[in-house]
């Protein structure tokens, strides 16, 4: 006879989806959205780890180490439609940083859910639909060319108002590109705006580019130090060096 799995807890359930959904988490990120310790909610990552339904890397040396979903516990919760994420070094910082975002913005907004750029695409695959999804101009094969956001901020209840896109903007874009990107937010419907959360270098150069798109009425940029988290921790040293009067301690 064939022994089943033991069924997960809802806790560990809820864990590894949220890693799924947002392709990769951390523990200082997990801390943020359930208010612990960092090394409360490692432990409890490790966990997971030990148990096959995640996996854990460290594409950079000096930041948080990152836990994926396995295919097999995507598998466990019911996932479907989404692959494992492969955790490179070029992209870590921005997993790092959308994992932390993510968690800030869940506990400041508890009646919101926040969905990742990878379950809109997953939902363009399966409905056809592109929500919360800035319109580029038309493509290759008469196909729509989209902009997505990293996260979309949306409320628990339809009725409740718009969806908020929301951009981790690490890096300065190329200046049109950038405009471009603006002024087709501004030109979004089914919205109630744009959230940008960026560093103040980054910051500089997006405010140049929404005034370029007159899209100051549809976008709002902020600073990590804006939200419930650690900056350092989420976007990097960097961050550290050009605002160390804004950095919260570390957890040990």
């Amino acid at each position: 006879m064939l022994r089943k799995d033991p069924a997960l807890s809802p806790e560990r359930a809820a864990l590894i989806r949220w890693a799924a959904h947002m392709g990769a988490v951390t523990a200082q990120a997990l801390a943020i959205a359930e208010n612990v310790s960092v090394s409360s909610a490692g432990a409890r990552l490790r966990a997971a780890e030990r148990a096959g339904l995640l996996t854990y890397s460290r594409p950079l040396a000096k930041r948080p180490g990152l836990f994926t979903a396995t295919r097999a516990g995507m598998r466990r919760c019911g996932l479907h439609g989404l692959d494992p994420c492969r955790a490179s070094a070029s992209g870590a910082s921005h997993l790092i940083a959308c994992a932390s975002v993510a968690a800030a913005l869940q506990r400041a907004y508890p009646d919101h859910r926040v969905v990742g750029e990878r379950e809109l695409r997953r939902d363009e695959r399966e409905l056809g639909v592109a929500p919360a999804s800035a319109h580029m101009g038309i493509g290759p094969y008469g196909r729509p060319l989209l902009h997505r956001p990293d996260l979309v901020l949306w409320p628990r209840e339809l009725t409740d108002g718009q969806p908020v896109p929301v951009e981790v903007e690490l890096t300065i874009k190329a200046p049109r590109r950038l405009t471009d990107i603006c002024r087709a937010w501004a030109r979004c419907r089914g919205i109630a705006g744009v959230l940008y959360v960026a560093p103040p270098s980054v910051e500089r150069a997006l405010g140049r580019a929404i005034a370029r798109a007159q899209a100051q009425e549809r976008i709002v940029v902020v600073g990590p130090e804006a939200l419930p988290l650690d900056p350092s921790s989420a976007f990097g040293p960097e961050y550290e060096r050009a605002c160390p009067e804004n950095t919260v301690p570390s957890d040990p």
